[in-house]
């Protein structure tokens, strides 16, 4: 079950502000699917062999996961570096949760059946 709406407003507006400001997790850059501007939105990043896991704790319809659907690529900054991303599609958690390092611990409210955002390194 996802987290409140509420939440997710003073996070978008207090929280994550001061997060990327902090520098030390990994952020989400991406395009708004109407307005064009560019967002930056800190998110943990779970890696995979192909790509990254992340987990909307807001459920799969949240802002951020919906532009970097729209948009089909997002830059992700982590341990300094810049990463290209593409393919992004939602997974459930039991078809990618078992590709994460063993005892891996899935937040509050994530289920099997959640849906999560798998995107692709971009080759090159």
């Amino acid at each position: 079950m996802p987290l409140p709406r509420w939440l997710a407003r003073f996070n978008k507006r207090v929280v994550n502000p001061r997060e990327i400001r902090r520098g030390v997790r990994p952020v989400l850059t991406h395009v708004g699917r109407s307005s064009g501007r560019t967002y930056q939105t800190p998110l943990d990043a779970h890696p995979l062999p192909d790509g990254y896991l992340f987990v909307p704790l807001y459920g799969p319809r949240t802002d951020w996961v919906r532009n970097v659907l729209a948009a089909g690529t997002a830059r992700l900054s982590v341990g300094g570096e810049q990463v290209q991303l593409d393919d992004p599609r939602l997974v459930r958690k039991q078809e990618v949760w078992s590709l994460l390092p063993a005892g891996t611990k899935a937040p509050p409210g994530v289920s099997d059946e959640s849906e999560l955002l798998r995107m692709n390194v971009r080759p090159g």
